[in-house]
């Protein structure tokens, strides 16, 4: 007799569960123990342990700016994913705003130095989905309103508050028609829109009330400055900088305020522009004073101000009459381009850089990170067998190896090839890497070196696994092949068994059982299929392997990851899952930035589970360390690294 869930059933006979994912019918069998008293209806409870948000490894330098300056409380602030980090260097310590639900794109800071406006863009469902600023303040964290819900359409790209008194916030949603809106941020829980007019310029990539005037705004962006004046029946007027034709920019990049009074321009051409107070003309323009454009300029304390190239990675001193101080800096090339500068304790620099990396030093002297991270997509992880570390690789061409503990990297290294899969031996001396063109490395964790270079077809290595006994590699491949490979010498030596072909998608996923020989794996058309690995033989009937002890359970489709579908499900909704060395845990990350926990084994339909926050993009990755204590998620678009402690 069958027993239905909706478009769930599980036939008593064979003692296996039917189920859906886009329409196509999956089957996957009990295992004898279970299956004789198996409950379709019983319901799966949260597990007991919770995750905690521990660290944030990254920061969105790459296509962000305004995004990075330090606070009373010693800690600097900034953004990456759908988080705000406040990261006290010297304590080493972090601190998390993890109220939005997407993107963060803009940040503000208060008058008084500690209130935050932050936006962020449209997220994925409901609520979630509207764009909107959230008010919250740096000590206790709390938010203070949340404005716009029902006002923005795609994403708050740029924010600033009133140099006054605070109380307005000016807003540009980067929607394709922009808008500028204004707003009393203080009133009642989602404040008051003083405002909004469609910009009818270019995109906007800055914006800046000036600190003498209440009523005045700057914005600029494709080729245009423009001053805006609030007045007082709430309408905004605007003019237009003028511009000698033969200095016209592509972009204005960014804005700041020389002795809070004159407005400092950089554009795209590398060149700088100061306009003087109530005009719309430059007063004086200094040419390409870097190759490429200025994405930021630093007021100091002493009046002078500092200039960095996006595209050189030069830092240059000015006073405030745009002459040189002869003061350059030039950060380290694998560092990126400069995409923000602000001023640190006593004489000390922040930088945020193109790739992601947040630099700390003096101007004159060497810049030290402080904050490394990817710099594009991130899709693979791997946690160490025995020590609290892990690797991580991805889009950016880089290999990065990271100690939870003290919460640093141990060393990076251009690998020269976009990333996809990753891999520890089972004796963590090695790391096998698997690439977008079918070629895959072997790197010796201690020395760096390359060991060797292999190649499988020319799609992306998707998935890599050793045997419980490290004598056996599997490789699944975009391509639908499944690799095997005998391995010696300590992980450093390779010897082609044979593939295993009956897959008809992408092989996206893979687990080895106790024995050493048999493997499931699961395809990107929802199939679940098993193997003898020695032979690279499928084995025809999956009710054989129903019993078989599997060393891992990442294959998302089997029948004990069957709670973690969702009503409904078409298949791409979970894209990973790992199961605690001790059994009783199971952890997924989905194409909604969430990473979920549940109770081990998750075989019961729609098992209840605890949901956290804090990725912005699909989760590509998500694995337990070595002692079940921490679980590490990746994103891939959002470049973030989160890791979670387990209690």
């Amino acid at each position: 007799m069958d027993k239905n869930i909706k478009d769930i059933t599980y036939n008593e006979e064979e003692k296996s569960l039917r189920f859906f994912l886009k329409d196509r019918p999956i089957v996957v069998y009990a295992p004898s123990d279970i299956g004789e008293n198996y409950e379709m209806t019983k319901v799966s409870t949260t597990p007991s342990r919770r995750l905690k948000l521990d660290w944030v490894y990254g920061y969105r330098g790459k296509d962000c700016r305004s995004n990075l300056y330090f606070l009373p409380t010693g800690e600097m602030v900034y953004f990456v994913a759908a988080l705000v980090v406040l990261y006290n260097p010297e304590e080493q310590s972090q601190r998390h705003y993890a109220e939005h639900t997407d993107d963060v794109k803009s940040l503000a800071i208060h008058p008084d130095n500690m209130t935050i406006a932050t936006g962020q863009c449209a997220g994925h469902n409901g609520m979630e989905k509207r764009p909107h600023i959230r008010v919250w303040h740096t000590v206790s964290l709390h938010t203070q309103a949340v404005i716009g819900l029902n006002d923005f359409e795609l994403s708050v790209c740029c924010l600033s508050f009133g140099k006054a008194d605070g109380s307005l916030l000016v807003a540009i949603d980067e929607a394709p028609d922009q808008t500028i809106s204004v707003w009393d941020w203080q009133k009642g829980e989602n404040g008051h829109k003083i405002t909004e007019t469609k910009c009818s310029v270019g995109t906007i990539v800055a914006v800046e009330f000036h600190p003498l005037s209440r009523n005045t705004i700057v914005t600029c962006g494709k080729s245009h400055i423009a001053f805006w004046s609030l007045k007082v029946n709430g309408t905004l007027y605007k003019r237009m900088g003028i511009f000698d034709s033969r200095l016209e920019p592509e972009y204005v990049t960014c804005i700041n305020f020389v002795e809070n009074r004159h407005v400092i321009t950089g554009d795209s051409n590398g060149s700088l522009a100061l306009w003087m107070w109530g005009t719309n003309k430059i007063s004086k323009y200094g040419a390409r004073v870097h190759h490429g454009s200025v994405f930021c300029i630093c007021v100091t304390k002493d009046g002078n101000y500092i200039t960095g190239g996006g595209k050189d990675g030069r830092l240059v001193g000015f006073d405030w009459d745009l002459q040189p101080t002869g003061v350059v800096t030039k950060i380290k090339e694998h560092f990126g381009g400069i995409s923000m500068i602000s001023e640190g304790r006593f004489d000390q620099i922040l930088i945020g850089t193109t790739r992601n990396c947040i630099l700390l030093g003096i101007l004159g002297r060497q810049f030290q990170p402080i904050v490394l991270g990817h710099s594009d997509e991130v899709w693979a992880l791997s946690p160490h067998p025995n020590i609290p570390q892990f690797a991580t690789a991805g889009y950016d061409r880089v290999l990065r190896l990271w100690d939870s503990m003290s919460h640093t990297i141990l060393w990076s290294k251009d690998i020269e090839e976009q990333a996809q899969s990753i891999c520890y031996t089972r004796d963590g001396t090695c790391v096998v890497v698997g690439c977008l063109d079918g070629e895959w490395m072997v790197f010796d964790v201690q020395t760096r070196e390359l060991l060797g270079e292999y190649i499988d077809g020319k799609e992306p290595i998707q998935v890599i696994t050793f045997s419980p006994d490290g004598t056996s590699v599997a490789m699944g491949s975009r391509n639908s092949q499944i690799y095997i490979y005998q391995v010696s010498d300590g992980g450093t030596k390779y010897s082609k068994v044979g593939r295993c072909s009956g897959h008809s998608s992408s092989v996206t996923h893979l687990d080895w059982a106790n024995d050493n020989q048999t493997l499931r794996s699961n395809s990107a058309d929802y199939e679940l299929l098993f193997w003898n690995a020695g032979t690279c033989c499928q084995i025809p009937q999956s009710s054989i392997a129903r019993d078989v002890e599997w060393a891992t359970n990442t294959c998302t489709i089997t029948f004990t990851t069957v709670g973690i579908w969702p009503e409904n499900a078409d298949g791409t909704d979970v894209n990973c899952c790992d199961k605690s060395h001790d059994a009783e845990l199971l952890v997924t990350g989905d194409d909604f930035g969430k990473v979920k926990l549940y109770s081990y084994p998750t075989s019961q339909p729609r098992s209840l589970c605890h949901s956290y926050g804090g990725h912005s993009s699909h989760v590509t990755g998500v694995n337990f360390l070595y002692d079940d204590s921490r679980i590490i998620s990746i994103g891939g678009n959002d470049t973030a690294v989160l890791q979670w402690t387990v209690s």
